[in-house]
């Protein structure tokens, strides 16, 4: 792969991982919203959760192949 397109690939994975940590944080609050209410919906709750687990792997994923750990 040449560097220009390199270049785009780490620019895409970047913006990929900013929409990723922004829909974390928003899964965060509409997690935190539903625990204060008195009716919480263990159901909804869950799979909020699960979603909130599935996209910090995915964070992680995209974290490795920008940042790789070089043992030097």
């Amino acid at each position: 792969m040449n560097d220009s397109a390199q270049m785009d690939l780490q620019e895409i994975l970047k913006v990929e991982l900013e929409v990723l940590r922004r829909e974390h944080r928003d899964l965060d609050d509409a997690i935190s919203a539903l625990q204060d209410t008195q009716r919480a919906d263990q159901f909804r709750l869950s799979r909020l959760k699960r979603q909130k687990l599935a996209i910090k792997d995915q964070i992680r994923q995209i974290e490795d192949r920008l940042f790789p750990d070089i043992i030097a």
